[in-house]
């Protein structure tokens, strides 16, 4: 066969009653859809049943599949090692429940052969969505992807969702930097992508759950939550070389855009006035002096609002700058200060000047008071 145009990824592990039926279903729907060269690659990570012997016969039965065997368990670790070894220029993966309604798959790599996108994925949270699944399974999704917003600043809106493309070229630069080897290796391709100042494309899909599924939710979410504190700290640090990829294969801007800044900037105004006004009380009651708690709770909300404002707002990482920034909005603090003792340095008590009846003397009265003089 010729080179694939389109790699889709299939990791199983321990499917060996559902694969069959998947890849020819997969295979079926790409020879009808797909008009150019495609290969279905079935990454088998670590199963312990008959998974291989069965992706072993479905690579000898159609010529676009081709299987893989890894010895160690991990969806994350699957894709990076197939993604990396593959020739196609567009490289996909879904899971092997076929939960996502394979009509969706022409719209999510169309824009990356077309170089509009270069990161595709498919989301459950779209209004033009169909979503059938529980609640709890609900819930958990929607809380997550709150929790990426809040954390890591990101502005995709689906992160688990298990139907994804991306660019070879764009795999190449990424895949190197990403180590989580299990679930949350989605999330963090996907913050990555969006701090190289790539961009990512969203496809509203209809997905019903499988019934069938053994993701664990909850070893899934603190695996998920560490990574979520790992990928944080590596950011914060600057030890991700996320500048150095944007000016290879960025489009030069950054991922926030400014509708998105207004609103954290707001959201950190207020968090940083209401730790002033929490500190000033605490600190008024110990102190007794105003002017000393007003001052210590001042500069404490000055410096938690730049550190905000740098890594939240604007995503200013690294310690470079962070001194200058830090002594900058201290200085802006001291000129209001100073601008405002002047202020009240200029007020006098206005006084009114007037004639006694006789028009001879003056008599003065103060503002406000009803006795003359």
């Amino acid at each position: 066969m010729s080179t694939p145009v389109l790699d889709v990824v299939v990791p199983v592990h321990n499917e060996q009653h559902t694969l069959a039926a998947c890849v020819e279903r997969l295979d079926g729907h790409l020879s009808h859809t797909f008009p150019y060269p495609y290969r279905i690659t079935i990454a088998d990570n670590a199963s312990n049943d008959a998974t291989w012997q069965v992706a072993c016969r479905l690579s000898g039965a159609y010529p676009a599949v081709e299987a893989v065997r890894l010895e160690e368990k991990g969806r994350g670790r699957a894709l990076k090692q197939v993604w990396l070894a593959s020739d196609a220029p567009i490289l996909a993966y879904m899971d092997v429940d076929l939960s996502t309604d394979l009509d969706a798959l022409w719209p999510l790599v169309a824009p990356l052969m077309s170089g509009h996108s270069d990161v595709a994925i498919g989301t459950r949270l779209h209004r033009g969505a169909r979503v059938v699944r529980g609640p709890k399974r609900e819930l958990v999704s929607r809380c997550y992807n709150l929790l990426l917003r809040g954390t890591l600043g990101a502005a995709f809106s689906d992160a688990p969702c298990g139907f994804k493309a991306i660019r070879k070229d764009v795999a190449d630069e990424l895949l190197p930097l990403v180590q989580d080897p299990t679930w949350f290796f989605d999330t963090e391709l996907l913050v990555l992508a969006e701090r190289c100042g790539l961009r990512v494309h969203e496809v509203p899909v209809d997905w019903f759950d499988d019934p069938d599924s053994r993701v664990e939710i909850v070893s899934t979410a603190v695996d998920d939550l560490r990574g979520v504190v790992r990928l944080r700290r590596a950011l914060s640090a600057g030890s991700l070389p996320v500048t150095d990829v944007a000016a290879r294969v960025g489009r030069g801007r950054s991922h926030r855009g400014l509708g998105g800044q207004l609103l954290r900037f707001a959201g950190v105004g207020v968090l940083s006035t209401v730790l002033h006004l929490g500190l000033f009380t605490l600190l008024r009651t110990g102190v007794g002096s105003g002017q000393a708690a007003n001052l210590v709770a001042l500069l404490a909300a000055t410096v938690a609002n730049t550190a905000l404002n740098r890594r939240w707002t604007f995503g200013v990482r690294g310690r470079e700058q962070a001194v200058r920034q830090h002594l900058g909005g201290l200085a802006l603090v001291a000129l209001r200060g100073a601008l405002r003792r002047s202020g009240r340095a200029g007020v006098r008590p206005r006084l009114r000047h007037g004639t006694g009846a006789s028009g001879s003397r003056p008599r003065w009265r103060r503002c406000g008071s009803r006795g003359r003089r």
